[in-house]
């Protein structure tokens, strides 16, 4: 237990939460996006998981980590714009949509991914994106090196937090958005044009879920794997419920599942006798736990789930 309580284990943890929550705050804040507006995207795991892999192919092939991420950017809104033409414009069913946007994004993914690489015996890898050290404040001791020497991506993570919160809460486009989500009939009324604001919160959401995808291979890691997602987008969407659909609530339950994901890795290392498949467990069980837990007073847009057709309302 000693090794556990002390400043150097501490801090080492504390970093990892920030690294572990990264890809599950882009993509918790993506789904809020798409959610308030009305629209379930159950597309959100294949979406990272392109991500990951557009990601590293194009920092792969032109040396450039930035490129790799608007890549990664850019195939998730193509990807929800095709969830959007399902779901919003031909009103299909949003659970079918998603769930057949994950399993095209999962076999696509390594069929591109083979296509490019091949099957060599080993994967192939690039120089992901090294910490920043924030001047002054990442000398603090315990938290400084933990918080403020970070990858870029991780810092626009957090920043992103408070952004859409305002968006979100405290702009005529987030009451926009909301507005849609609740009452579409009301929206529409007022002249809002409802399918395409909710073409274009999914847009914004999958660009934030394909960048969740590309932190995993172009900072968390230096490759890509089939399942370097390993079920973070279902996280994200326990997530959003957990925070009862706000940004900041949302990021808070990412950032307790990056700590409880973070402290497993540490005790596999500390208790080594027992399996490690246990260790991998716990952050998914007490993600389940919490969220039942919370889920019960959970108030989801009322238009969540439904279409809306204006020919029909008339």
């Amino acid at each position: 237990m000693e090794q556990i309580f002390n400043l150097a284990f501490l801090a080492g943890l504390l970093g990892a939460m920030m690294r572990m929550a990264t890809p599950i705050i882009f993509g918790t804040l993506g789904e809020i996006i798409v959610e308030r507006s009305g629209v379930l995207n159950l597309g959100i795991e294949g979406t990272m998981l392109m991500g990951a892999m557009i990601g590293f192919l194009t920092t792969l092939h032109t040396g450039s980590l930035w490129l790799g991420v608007l890549a990664a950017a850019g195939i998730g809104i193509l990807l929800s714009l095709l969830m959007a033409f399902l779901s919003v414009n031909l009103g299909l069913s949003q659970h079918v949509s998603g769930l057949g946007i994950t399993l095209l994004s999962t076999g696509l993914a390594m069929f591109i991914y083979r296509l490019a690489v091949g099957s060599p015996v080993s994967p192939p890898t690039i120089k992901p994106f090294v910490p920043v050290a924030i001047p002054f404040l990442s000398s603090l001791p315990v938290i400084g090196r933990a918080l403020f020497q970070q990858y870029s991506l991780v810092y626009i993570a957090f920043l992103l937090i408070p952004i859409i919160w305002v968006l979100l809460y405290k702009t005529s486009w987030g009451l926009v958005i909301r507005t849609v989500g609740e009452n579409p009939l009301a929206a529409d009324t007022v002249g809002i044009n409802v399918n395409l604001v909710r073409t274009l919160c999914l847009a914004a959401g999958g660009a934030l879920m394909g960048i969740g995808g590309a932190f995993l291979t172009l900072a968390h890691q230096d490759m890509f794997l089939l399942e370097v997602v390993g079920g973070r987008g279902w996280v994200c969407i326990a997530m959003v419920i957990f925070g009862n659909w706000d940004p900041v609530k949302g990021a808070g339950g990412a950032l307790l599942f990056g700590f409880l994901d973070g402290l497993q890795l540490r005790l596999q290392s500390i208790w080594y006798k027992i399996p490690f498949h246990l260790f991998l467990l716990v952050p998914y069980l007490i993600t389940i736990i919490a969220l039942v837990i919370v889920s019960r007073k959970a108030s989801a847009p009322n238009s969540l789930l439904k279409p809306y057709r204006r020919e029909e309302k008339g």
